[in-house]
C-alpha cells in the first residue's frame, strides 16, 4: 500500500515542477482556511474570497517557506493576514445602516445561510452559531484552537502573538464564547417551553 504525500513531500514535488501537485495541498487543506475565512468574513461569499486569495498567495510564495513549523501554521498565519486586510478594505466600503436595501441583503443572506445547510448537526449548530458572535480575533483563536488542533505555539507564529498572550486571549475568548452560549441556548429552551 502506498503511503500518501506528506505536505512537505508535496511541496517538494511542486517546487521541482509538478505544479498540478498543489491540488492535493489545496484539497488537504481548503475545508480549515474556509472555516476560519469564515470565521472572520461572517459571510460565505466573503469567505470564499478570502480563501481562494490565500491559496494564490500560498502558491506564488510557496519557495519562501521555511520548514521551520508545519505548512499549516503557515498557511493559517496566511488565511489570518489576508482576512485582516480584506476586512480593512472592505470596512473602507461600508454603506448607510438606513438603507433599506442593505435590511433585505441582510435578511437574504441570513436566511440563504441557514438554508444552505451548513450546520447539519443540532449540538455544533449552537457551537458554531455563538462562535460567529465573538470578535474575528477570539473567533479563530477558538478555531484554530479546537478544529485546527494547533498548539500555544502554532496560534502564535500563525497569529503573531507570544504562546503565553495566546493562551490568556484563549481563556478570555472561552469565557466570551460561554457567555453566548448560555445566551443562545436560554433562548432555545424558550423556544421549547
Amino acid at each position: 500500500m502506498e503511503q500518501p504525500n506528506t505536505d512537505l513531500m508535496l511541496i517538494e514535488k511542486i517546487l521541482n515542477g509538478q505544479t498540478d501537485q498543489y491540488s492535493l495541498l489545496v484539497k488537504r487543506h481548503q475545508r480549515f482556511v474556509f472555516t476560519l475565512a469564515l470565521r472572520f468574513a461572517k459571510n460565505r461569499e466573503d469567505a470564499e474570497e478570502i480563501a481562494q486569495d490565500c491559496f494564490i498567495k500560498a502558491y506564488k510564495a510557496l519557495g519562501t517557506f521555511k520548514q521551520t513549523s508545519k505548512f499549516s501554521t503557515w498557511l493559517y498565519t496566511i488565511t489570518y493576514t489576508t482576512a485582516m486586510t480584506f476586512l480593512r478594505k472592505k470596512r473602507l466600503d461600508t454603506s448607510s445602516i438606513d438603507d433599506e436595501d442593505t435590511f433585505i441583503q441582510l435578511e437574504n443572506h441570513t436566511s440563504g445561510f441557514m438554508a444552505n445547510g451548513y450546520e447539519k448537526k443540532d449540538g455544533y449548530k449552537f457551537l458554531n452559531e455563538a462562535i460567529t458572535q465573538l470578535m474575528p480575533d477570539d473567533a479563530a483563536i477558538i478555531t484554530l484552537f479546537y478544529q485546527g488542533e494547533q498548539s500555544l505555539e502554532e496560534i502564535g507564529a500563525s497569529l503573531n502573538m507570544e504562546p503565553n498572550t495566546v493562551k490568556v486571549k484563549l481563556h478570555r475568548a472561552r469565557q466570551r464564547l460561554r457567555e453566548k452560549l448560555q445566551y443562545l441556548l436560554k433562548d432555545e429552551v424558550k423556544e421549547l417551553l
